[in-house]
């Protein structure tokens, strides 16, 4: 065998070695055809590779060029929502299994399977410390035996991820340990002052990480005062927590602090926490989005915020008989409907009959009928069916004024107002409209 041949074979065995596989199956099989895998990376994500399910299962063969560290695997749409992240190392090769009903659980994987086992027996004994606290127990001898065997867990974990990617996560999540017995007033104060003691902010395998920004984010809506507050004064409480982020956020890339700021706000919108996400909009996102280059996302967020529930719904003027009518203007009614439509509407043109008939009687409640058109010649006849509506049109159909001011996306599309015009409901279709409206005369 000459040199060359023998470096090449030595190259081949090499490539060969350091190759690895993510597989695993997938339960009920008949639900799943594909998974993708992502590197996270701080703020984003890069597609790696993908493969189908087949009957159940699959085998994924990982590039040889790809990086050790926190991997999402996508499993269905929308990618949000069926997820989860792995560790990689590309050192062993990773088995899994995926339940519908129980989730995802590790086979093979010394990084994945000792990373679980850590969070799942700091959880446990997390939660026997906050037992032991809600049950009104004082006894010192007892509580110390829980602080010490939460201190065998950190340390025996620390110890056994050394060298392994897990070692950042473990270190990371140190939770605060006091030395001796205390109250629950000074556990929970101390347990807020020392929550990011053992965080590197700059840490990339963290910032690259799902575990980063659950860490931030449990901080902001859950490190609150004990007493029972209004919903504004936990709003205001948690503004506090986001200016504590931001202190530990000064050495991070603008980038990365706008992709947090910016999963604050989601999650502060979705639970409706608008005093916190207004705050967190003004405050930080705007100027961040001009430095970032993330003007999109800040539009996205104004027309939420324009649209959300309890927001006054935009202004809608249209002539009527030579006379301008608007939105504002309208009276003597208990609950508005808008709905957007389009003559040319298969769904408009049998839901919004429905709608006129089942109203026709009921004073109480005034539609008024956008038509998202391109021209009014079918527009006249079909609006003309429906005379107890007010009837608007909007010529440009999708790029029409109230279809962006709106952010109308498909026909029909319902809001419901009430008597001051601020939405209190999105419903789906002319059912749920009725329904809701019913369940108001109750």
């Amino acid at each position: 065998m000459n040199k060359s041949l023998a470096i090449l074979l030595i190259f081949l065995c090499f490539s060969l070695e350091a190759q690895k596989t993510i597989s695993g199956t997938f339960s009920p099989s008949e639900q799943y055809t594909w998974i993708i895998a992502y590197r996270l990376k701080p703020g984003t994500q890069v597609y790696v590779t993908d493969t189908a399910i087949k009957d159940g299962a699959f085998s994924m063969k990982m590039p040889e060029n790809a990086e050790p560290g926190t991997y999402r695997l996508v499993y269905a749409v929308p990618q949000e929502e069926y997820n989860f992240d792995i560790i990689y190392s590309g050192k062993e090769d990773i088995v899994l299994s995926f339940d519908q009903e129980t989730g995802v659980s590790i086979t093979n994987s010394e990084e994945n399977k000792l990373l679980t086992d850590y969070f799942n027996q700091s959880k446990n004994i997390q939660e026997n410390i906050i037992s032991f606290y809600t049950q009104g127990n004082s006894d010192a001898k007892k509580f110390n035996t829980l602080i010490d065997e939460q201190k065998a867990i950190q340390k025996s974990f620390s110890e056994k991820s050394k060298d392994l990617v897990a070692h950042n996560f473990i270190v990371a999540n140190k939770p605060y340990i006091p030395s001796n017995f205390e109250s629950i007033q000074d556990y929970v104060a101390n347990t807020k002052a020392n929550y990011f003691n053992h965080i590197d902010f700059t840490n990339p395998a963290l910032q690259a990480s799902g575990f980063f920004t659950d860490k931030i984010t449990n901080f902001v809506f859950t490190a609150l005062p004990l007493n029972e507050m209004t919903k504004l004064e936990t709003e205001i409480a948690m503004q506090g927590n986001v200016k504590v982020i931001d202190d530990k956020l000064t050495s991070v890339s603008e980038t990365y602090k706008f992709h947090i700021y910016y999963t604050l706000w989601t999650q502060a919108a979705a639970s409706s926490f608008n005093e916190l996400s207004d705050f967190i909009y003004s405050e930080y996102l705007v100027s961040l989005a001009n430095i970032t280059n993330n003007q999109t996302i800040i539009e996205e967020i104004e027309t939420h915020n324009r649209l959300r529930i309890g927001a006054k719904a935009p202004n809608i003027i249209w002539k009527k008989d030579n006379k301008a009518m608007t939105l504002y203007d309208l009276d003597k009614a208990s609950h508005y409907i808008l709905v957007f439509w389009s003559s040319t509407c298969g769904h408009c043109l049998k839901e919004l009959p429905v709608l006129h008939k089942s109203l026709e009687n009921n004073t109480n409640v005034k539609v008024i009928a956008v038509g998202l058109e391109d021209d009014n010649l079918s527009w006249k006849t079909e609006s003309d069916k429906l005379n107890n509506f007010e009837h608007v049109i909007s010529l440009g159909k999708w790029q029409s004024d109230y279809a962006q001011l709106y952010a109308i996306t498909q026909t029909p599309s319902y809001f419901i107002l009430d008597k001051e015009k601020k939405i209190i409901k999105k419903p789906e279709d002319q059912i749920s409209v009725l329904e809701y409206l019913n369940s108001k005369d109750k």
